[in-house]
């Protein structure tokens, strides 16, 4: 095949080099503008980068009349590129004017070698003809070899046949930099996306990858940076503007780099048309589109610019419908929102959760799904310009939603038959099987499944990550009352709910005990649980069961100085809110869903067949028969310094 494209090439090359040049312009710019409309791939990415570029200044309209001119423009110059090494130099000099020379010390030049910075305008491989005719120096370039390689080596011999000099990237730059020393010019295109060894910096306002390779010759050459494009000026005519040189005096790279990007904007607004807005420069990188442990790093000078603003880059974060997992899912939230500087983080969540993301910091918006909403409701909501989606729950319509509302980047979990709607699979890798038998590993928190899918997209994770927030100190003061939240239901079944009378025992005790004030949460599919237990118990208790939103919900927890509950929704709720827990397992694990956080309290006793995780239990309920009241009241007395001693074994 490679010979067959080459043949192609050579056949082609042929009879353009046998046509005058005006001719070839006019039929590379004929072709180009009907591949506007041909090739549906390449308009929209060219669509897509100039709205980056211009959006925030030109009309869709606009936009759209100068990628019909870009396609035009390039189709004309690809086509000339082939036709221009044949020309003398005297042609050269008649079909293209230089501008920018005068600025030029000849002295700088004669002195020592310079890097030319090139950009893909215009004619840019014509730059390696001129630039001995305009500086009256030995060229070189550093370039990175073709895929096909007959077409490499035809590559090669023509740029030979100029006199280049020519030093492929993957050998180094040990050559080049002699070179340059020796008096020579080495031309170094700076506007390709540079992959994971790239220096992520403001182009056009918004992060690029961008090679500093240009900056790193010129420090290790003390050499000076020479700005040039070559513009199309006309039916075969162009014009080459040199800018003024930079010399890199007491700075680093970085700086460097960060000079020439917005050099390079100048040169562009001076011709958008003229740029090669085909090539995907704003490219998000796979899988790790969080920039926090690239090498070289990220660098946002402070304050960017006068009248200019970072455009973000928008992740969709779809959460859990549960309480519970969405509270577990925080932390991973926060890991995603450090991982890049411009991250704009939205959440689409269940509306009934809704309030505990709109308290979080980190996330910059939030997206509701209405009860009874479908698929396509969604979607239509989700329909932005979002740059990545990260897909929490483990479902076909999540990752459905994310794939109809056109999200370009959809990270999650396989399953549920749907790896087709995601182009970012995190799977968990398989351990080889050993001959000897080990003990199975302890078993990780729930956290974990959501802090490895942010670590899967490039963020930093520490031990640090998995915490929620500090418990708030409880009052100390004797006069106030203690307040002592209770939640005696599980919306997952009864097999997670301590027995009722159990409840309303430990009630009656510890209110005796510290004279404390009991205040019921729950939903309202908890009420017959909750009337049953405050009758049985026969103390104070505001009965708030059904009768919060979330939001009341969450006021009226910070309120408490700790939580009894079972394994609920409000248990991780209250670990968020800086609330201590006291917390009764039976039928579930506390290794996988425990509050998060360090001083709460968990009670259970591991029996033969737990955890179960059956929402019934199908025998005795021996695992919260095991949970006795004594130990029950101990822990909430203990959680209340300064009350009362705690008191004896109760049966």
């Amino acid at each position: 095949m490679d010979r067959v494209v080459f043949a192609i090439y050579r056949a082609v090359s042929a009879i353009l080099c046998a046509l005058p040049i005006r001719v070839v312009f006019r039929m590379g710019w004929a072709l180009g503008s009907l591949g506007y409309w041909v090739a549906p791939k390449y308009r929209r990415l060219v669509l897509h980068n100039l709205k980056i570029a211009f959006g925030r200044e030109k009309t869709p309209g606009e936009l759209r009349g100068i990628a019909r001119r870009h396609f035009a423009m390039l189709g004309a110059n690809l086509f000339s590129n082939i036709k221009l090494p044949k020309l003398s130099r005297e042609e050269l000099e008649r079909i293209v004017a230089v501008e920018g020379i005068e600025t030029m010390r000849a002295g700088t030049i004669n002195n020592g070698g310079f890097v030319m910075v090139i950009s893909h305008i215009g004619s840019w491989e014509m730059l390696g003809q001129l630039t001995p005719i305009i500086f009256g120096c030995k060229v070189g370039t550093i370039f990175q070899a073709l895929g096909n390689r007959y077409i490499d080596a035809e590559v090669r011999r023509d740029r030979a046949r100029l006199g280049l000099e020519l030093f492929e990237r993957k050998e180094g730059f040990v050559k080049a930099c002699q070179f340059m020393r020796e008096g020579g010019a080495v031309g170094v295109l700076v506007d390709q996306h540079a992959g994971d060894a790239g220096l992520w910096c403001p182009f056009f306002s918004r992060l690029a990858s961008t090679s500093t390779l240009a900056a790193t010759l010129a420090l290790r050459t003390d050499a000076w940076l020479v700005p040039a494009a070559i513009y199309t000026d006309g039916v075969a005519r162009w014009r080459c503007v040199i800018l003024g040189q930079m010399k890199p005096h007491g700075q680093d790279a970085s700086t460097i780099t960060l000079r020439i990007n917005e050099m390079l904007e100048d040169q562009i607004r001076h011709a958008p048309e003229d740029w090669f807005w085909v090539h995907n420069r704003w490219k998000t990188p796979k899988p790790k589109f969080l920039l926090e442990t690239y090498k070289r790093g990220v660098l946002v000078p402070h304050g960017f610019g006068p009248g200019r603003t970072m455009q973000s880059f928008r992740i969709l974060i779809r959460a859990s419908n549960w309480l519970g997992d969405a509270i577990m899912s925080v932390p991973a939230v926060r890991a995603i929102k450090r991982g890049r500087q411009d991250a704009h983080v939205t959440i689409l969540t269940p509306a009934k959760l809704a309030a505990v993301w709109r308290s979080v910091a980190e996330v910059d918006e939030v997206i509701e799904i209405e009860p009874g909403e479908g698929v396509f409701a969604v979607a239509k909501k989700i329909r932005r310009d979002f740059d990545a989606a990260i897909l929490f729950p483990n479902s076909l319509r999540v990752a459905l939603e994310a794939w109809l509302a056109g999200i370009p980047r959809r990270v999650g979990y396989p399953g549920h038959h749907r790896r087709w709607l995601l182009d970012q699979i995190f799977e968990q890798r398989k351990k080889k099987k050993k001959k000897k038998p080990e003990l199975a590993p302890p078993p990780r928190h729930q956290v974990h499944h959501y802090l490895d899918l942010a670590q899967f997209v490039g963020a930093e994770i520490g031990p640090e990550d998995a915490r929620l927030s500090e418990i708030m100190p409880l009052p100390q003061s004797s006069i106030r009352k203690p307040v002592i939240g209770i939640c005696t239901g599980a919306e997952y079944g009864p097999a997670k709910r301590w027995l009722p009378e159990r409840f309303a025992e430990t009630m009656r005790i510890v209110h005796e005990r510290t004279g404390c004030v009991w205040q019921m949460f729950g939903v309202e599919k908890d009420r017959p649980v909750a009337e049953a237990v405050l009758q049985a118990a026969g103390t104070p208790c505001a009965d708030r069961v059904g009768k919060t939103t979330l939001e009341q919900l969450m006021l009226e927890l910070r309120a408490c100085d700790l939580l009894l509950t079972n394994d609920t929704g409000a248990m991780h709720l209250a670990a968020f809110l800086g609330v201590r827990t006291i917390s009764i397992f039976g039928s579930t694990e506390p290794t996988l869903t425990g509050p998060l956080g360090e001083g709460h309290i968990i009670l259970r006793h591991h029996v033969e067949c737990s955890p179960c995780f059956l929402r019934e239990c199908p025998i005795d309920f021996r695992c919260m028969k095991a949970v006795q009241v004594g130990e029950v009241v101990n822990a909430v007395i203990a959680a209340l310094p300064d009350r009362t001693e705690s008191i004896s074994e109760l049966s």
